[in-house]
């Protein structure tokens, strides 16, 4: 009778465990997407996103294949047929309208611009998120897009906010075509990040019930966190990078960022900007945040 009372306990929690890790699952590969209209007129009330400048703008709409068999949504602005074109990522939930406040930063340096939105977020097809691990083969085949449209001879950066920053980081990795990278508030470890969060949003500390998660994804969706790690892959980069963060960034912690950095080897500066929470070092410091992205752009010679 004993023995059976405890194999049913340890069964019971077994399944206890198994739904707590599911649970958890849940919020890292399904995040609550906002609604792609609504992330247009929040844009657009919150000044970010000035209606008939963004509409005067010569663009063209474009739907790109992705490997995973669903379709890439993104707009592209030639901006008089430049031959230097930055790539903008935007953050997680969030849609390709959260990164056209950046844009003015890059047209008036005679950049073209091509924001576009993520798997499983805005108008691209894909039915979960994974912070990087297929994010960044879709990434490349917007740079295929452009290098095909252009020719072999343009400079290709990268901007990436929050997991924008985090999927560039990543693409940076295994695309040698990229000339440089302006990271905004991403994550150094994806294990590291949600460990953070558990902490910070549930005060969970209980690291092995989030590798246990981490299986999970693994059966779930084909990645584990070891899988995104852009601090294990920085090391190998040699492509110029400029570091940016919040000063009182509370979830993606500043930190992250100074590690990465430490851990760079080839060109790199870092802006850590007053005042600014998560995503926020643009819009708290917009005078200074345009400085140091032109003269990092001056340094590395493309503007």
């Amino acid at each position: 009778m004993l023995k059976t009372a405890i194999i049913l306990i340890l069964f019971l929690m077994i399944i206890a465990i198994f739904i707590v890790c599911w649970h958890f699952s849940n919020i890292i590969i399904h995040p609550n997407v906002v609604k792609y209209n609504y992330t247009y007129n929040y844009g657009v009330e919150a000044g970010e996103i000035q209606i008939e400048k963004f509409n005067y703008l010569e663009k063209l709409e474009v739907y790109i294949n992705s490997q995973y068999n669903y379709k890439i949504h993104g707009f592209f602005f030639p901006n008089n047929n430049s031959k230097k074109v930055i790539i903008l990522c935007h953050g997680i939930t969030w849609s390709l309208y959260g990164s056209v406040k950046y844009m003015n930063m890059f047209l008036k340096r005679d950049f073209a611009v091509f924001i576009y939105n993520h798997r499983n977020h805005g108008l691209s097809g894909g039915i979960d998120t994974s912070y990087g691990y297929y994010e960044k083969f879709d990434l490349k085949k917007c740079t295929d897009w452009l290098f095909n449209r252009l020719g072999q001879d343009i400079i290709v950066g990268l901007h990436g906010e929050s997991m924008g920053a985090g999927i560039a980081l990543q693409n940076i990795a295994m695309d040698n075509r990229i000339r440089f990278c302006i990271e905004d508030c991403g994550y150094c470890d994806a294990q590291d990040l949600f460990q953070y969060r558990l902490e910070k949003d549930y005060n969970f500390k209980k690291l092995h019930l989030l590798r246990l998660a981490g299986i999970v994804i693994k059966i779930r969706a084909g990645w584990d966190f070891k899988d995104v790690s852009p601090i294990s892959t920085l090391p190998q980069v040699n492509i110029p990078i400029l570091f940016i963060h919040g000063a009182k960034d509370n979830y993606v912690p500043t930190f992250m960022c100074t590690q990465m950095y430490a851990v760079t080897n080839g060109y790199k500066d870092i802006y850590i900007a007053a005042n600014a929470g998560h995503a926020q070092s643009y819009l708290k410091n917009k005078d200074e945040y345009d400085f140091r992205v032109g003269n990092f752009l001056k340094n590395i010679h493309i503007i």
